[in-house]
């Protein structure tokens, strides 16, 4: 009776966009059906198989299908005669990539409607075997405890459950897995300390800044940290080219300027040539991951990341998600067709956050996003500054404000303090700063490479004689303070 409540013809034409599209139209539907949504069981295996390859980062064809198959322990059932010419149609079957989601969507419909149906009829036969014994809150009960034990399972099968119910477990795994920060650092100790320990799992950090500030500067600084360390980076700009970007980075790696690289001028200069060719072998063996998303719909963006997520980053012995950074630069409306009169820019932002934040949780990766400033945000310094919804706020981990220090601001701070200013507002996890207080960064402009100095504050307290020279007595201490603030060896002073 169940087959009545299935569509054979969109179970058909999922199947055949997952052989056609692969990966693309996986992310599509990853996280609406799986192959139990399937009625047809010839089906079930087939998309089983097709899963198993794409999350192998195989193409998909009929001998991986068949690999796929027999790994599976399901060979007998698809190297028949039937079923290959089956899935040789499936290769065949006209279908868009882009209707493969409401595809998804009437299959699911159904095996929704199976699984009620299911449920409502162990709930009559419960109901049969009621002998008259019975209270009146246990026959209540024979309806409630199924319905709710249906909806828990809907809502991911999460219940609640003791806090410290493998909490000995959790203690141990930490004691022997003894690490100096919790999140990737970004490469700027002062601000992994002050979110709480770099750029943790689950969790979106917004650094917001007025335009030509050096967003793309901040983002590229992390990403190349991040990525030299060996953690894959997937960088999603929405403004600058993958030249532009490449230029810069090879400018920050390389020491020789931006306007040299990009116009070949660096080689004129042998040492400079030769810097520039060790700074790209360099790029080519670290995984930083560039993408232009400009103009592309946010839930088009949203199934980049789960596309490389699934097939570059993958997940662990134990299902969970490799180490990796998501770099967003930056959070924007592509199009005013998301402005209307029932919806406004900035609650179209806020349900961008959302959406971001989720997917965060739901792969179980750490996310370092930009947005715009507005104007109020060159002289503000608070959370009403930003160019968003509450929304912004209230979902990201943390908020930080990045802008260029003001003629005042240069003239009381002095040249040794820089020429940026990074202030924490709001944390979930770190300690933030002081009221006043900020991290002094340096922009590099010409070398694409921002620098992070002291905090205001330890200027201050800095002898008023100080020139910023060395002391040779001085080192030890000096260098107790970097290991405190996780530095990297790379990382240290230039006499060590």
């Amino acid at each position: 009776m169940d087959h009545n409540l299935s569509d054979v013809g969109a179970e058909r034409a999922v199947l055949s966009a997952l052989f056609q599209y692969g990966i693309d139209a996986y992310v599509e539907i990853a996280d609406i059906i799986n192959s139990g949504s399937f009625v047809n069981q010839n089906n079930q295996v087939l998309f089983k198989c097709v899963e198993k390859v794409i999350e192998s980062n195989s193409s998909v064809d009929i001998p991986s299908i068949l690999s796929a198959a027999s790994q599976l322990g399901h060979a007998e059932r698809v190297e028949s005669k039937e079923e290959i010419s089956y899935i040789r149609s499936l290769f065949d079957f006209p279908v868009n990539q882009g209707n493969v989601f409401s595809f998804a969507v009437q299959i699911k419909k159904y095996e929704f409607a199976r699984r009620i149906k299911k449920l409502t009829t162990k709930i009559h036969k419960d109901m049969d075997d009621v002998n008259g014994g019975e209270s009146i809150d246990e026959i209540i009960s024979m309806l409630e405890e199924p319905v709710m034990d249906f909806l828990r399972e809907d809502d991911g099968g999460e219940k609640p459950e003791k806090i410290g119910e493998g909490a000995l477990e959790y203690l141990e795994f930490l004691s022997e897995n003894k690490c100096d920060i919790v999140g990737i650092p970004t490469g700027f100790p002062r601000y992994d300390h002050a979110i709480g320990g770099g750029l943790r799992r689950k969790c979106v950090d917004l650094v917001a800044a007025r335009p030509k500030v050096g967003k793309s500067v901040f983002a590229d600084n992390v990403a190349i940290n991040a990525a030299s360390q060996g953690t894959p980076v997937l960088v999603l700009d929405t403004e600058m080219s993958k030249e532009d970007h490449l230029n810069r980075i090879i400018a920050n790696l390389s020491g020789v300027p931006i306007n040299e690289v990009s116009t070949g001028k660096f080689v004129d200069d042998d040492e400079k040539n030769q810097k520039v060719y060790q700074a790209v072998k360099q790029i080519e063996s670290i995984p930083y991951n560039y993408v232009s998303v400009a103009g592309k719909p946010f839930e088009q963006i949203l199934n980049i990341i789960k596309r490389w997520i699934i097939q570059d980053v993958k997940m662990d012995e134990n299902g969970r998600t490799n180490d990796c950074v998501v770099v967003y630069d930056y959070l924007k409306l592509m199009s005013s067709s998301s402005i209307s009169n029932n919806i406004q820019e900035y609650q179209a932002l806020g349900f961008q956050i959302t959406n971001l934040h989720n997917l965060a949780v739901k792969y179980d990766f750490p996310c370092l996003s930009f947005v715009q400033l507005n104007r109020d945000g060159i002289t503000k310094e608070s959370t009403d500054a930003v160019s968003g919804s509450d929304r912004l706020i209230w979902l990201c981990t943390s908020f930080s404000i990045f802008k260029s220090k003001s003629p005042e601001e240069l003239a009381e701070d002095g040249p040794r303090a820089g020429n940026r200013k990074l202030v924490p507002i709001v944390s979930r996890h770190g300690a933030g700063l002081d009221d006043g207080n900020y991290i002094n960064l340096r922009m590099h402009g010409e070398y694409a490479k921002l620098e992070e100095l002291r905090t205001r504050n330890e200027f201050q307290t800095m002898p008023i004689d100080d020139t910023g020279l060395i002391e040779e007595e001085n080192l030890d201490n000096i260098n107790e303070e970097i290991e405190e603030d996780g530095f990297e060896e790379d990382q240290k002073a230039p006499w060590e």
